[in-house]
């Protein structure tokens, strides 16, 4: 059994879950109208858009809100064995109430938790008014959220990328509230991060000290193909494959584009974008470094600047922990991803003993624990709370 306290470096707050006066409590009155809000539709409640047109269904899983049927997810399955989708068909969400959540976390053997937020909606509105206002709106929920339990939270706000001017103003809001790092919200259509654009937001993050996110989102969805559950299947497998790698893209912009060399105090976080594949990009933008871009004002090779700079996180990568000090063992950070269907909640432990079998104990004790403690803030004494036997 685990000897040691458990944090995890990912977790979510996600739209489906979360209350339905979030934009109407606190986004302007004039603004309302244009807000999401949610309404109900055949029996079920949707978030929709101020055309009317579904964003995500209340109550179910993701960003999106798949609702829960027994039978089509294992891992559903087994999450509910506590109820936990049923409760949330109730109304009663546990991922959004702050001692529920504690709770939860406490079932599962975690002491603590980064919590990333609404993930996609940025992709969601044609209005940047109203997105800036919405992602405002959510970070100040989000701070009276941890504020229940500051011991147990560490809040990571929202950014809108679509506009690196504000998403800078929003980034130092962010850091009075007490927030303890900042996620630029990534779309599939964002400009490549070496832009002038974003000059000042790397200056406040590392001036702030507040960690820069980029959390993974997959590829764009593109279904036009399909004509039949079994082109959707074939569709999503792949999907789902490729879902964490176009991280490799943002990565190699914030090196070869000088944003890290620009700015040594600034901290990059890859959330959910898994860590098998960092030793080939690594070595591969080492060599191309080498070959053709020395020329460049770089003074460390890339993987200086990763080591030095960037964290990377996973649930299940075996193979990436296998090299885990090819990598930099203070550079990776494990987390659960819940309340997420690909994730690994209440199981965290028993994923953990497994996949950590062949590492040394003290690789373990840093990629769970010491590294996301020492990043976020987190209590780090000897009498923190330990994984339950």
């Amino acid at each position: 059994m685990l000897s040691h306290p458990v944090l995890s470096a990912d977790g979510h707050i996600d739209l489906p879950l979360l209350p339905p006066d979030l934009f109407s409590a606190r986004v302007p009155r004039a603004l309302l109208a244009r807000m999401p809000r949610v309404e109900e539709r055949e029996g079920a409640h949707f978030w929709v858009d101020a055309a009317g047109q579904p964003i995500a269904r209340v109550g179910g899983s993701g960003h999106l809100g798949q609702p829960f049927v027994k039978g089509e997810s294992r891992r559903l399955d087994r999450m509910n064995e506590s109820g936990f989708w049923d409760d949330a068909a109730r109304g009663i969400c546990h991922a959004t109430d702050p001692d529920l959540r504690v709770a939860a976390q406490d079932r599962d053997g975690i002491c603590g938790e980064v919590l990333y937020g609404i993930l996609g909606l940025s992709d969601k509105f044609g209005d940047a008014e109203v997105c800036r206002a919405a992602l405002a709106a959510y970070n100040e929920f989000l701070a009276a959220f941890v504020r229940r339990h500051p011991q147990r939270f560490a809040g990571i706000a929202c950014l809108p990328a679509g506009d690196p001017e504000q998403a800078l103003r929003e980034l130092r809001r962010s850091a009075e509230l007490g927030l303890r790092g900042a996620e630029l919200a990534l779309t599939h259509g964002l400009l490549p991060l070496w832009r002038e654009e974003f000059e000042g937001l790397w200056q406040a993050a590392a001036e702030t000290r507040l960690p820069l996110h980029l959390h993974t989102i997959g590829p764009p969805i593109d279904l036009r193909f399909a004509k039949s559950r079994r082109d959707v299947d074939s569709w999503m497998g792949t999907w789902l494959t490729t879902f964490q790698l176009g991280m490799v893209e943002r990565l190699a912009e914030l090196i070869f584009g000088g944003v890290l060399h620009r700015h040594p105090d600034l901290r990059i976080v890859l959330g959910e974008s898994g860590i098998g594949w960092l030793p080939y990009v690594l070595d591969r933008m080492d060599l191309e470094w080498e070959e053709r871009l020395r020329h460049l004002e770089l003074s460390l090779p890339p993987s200086g600047y990763f080591r030095r700079q960037v964290y990377a996180t996973f649930q299940l990568d075996e193979a990436g922990l296998l090299l885990a000090d090819r990598i930099g063992l203070d550079n990776l950070m494990w987390g659960n991803d819940f309340p997420h269907g690909d994730g690994v909640w209440p199981d965290s432990l028993a994923h953990i003993e497994r996949q950590f079998e062949r590492v040394p104990e003290a690789w373990r004790r840093a990629i769970t624990f010491e590294n996301t403690a020492r990043l976020y803030g987190f209590p780090r004494r000897a009498d923190a709370p330990a994984p339950p036997h």
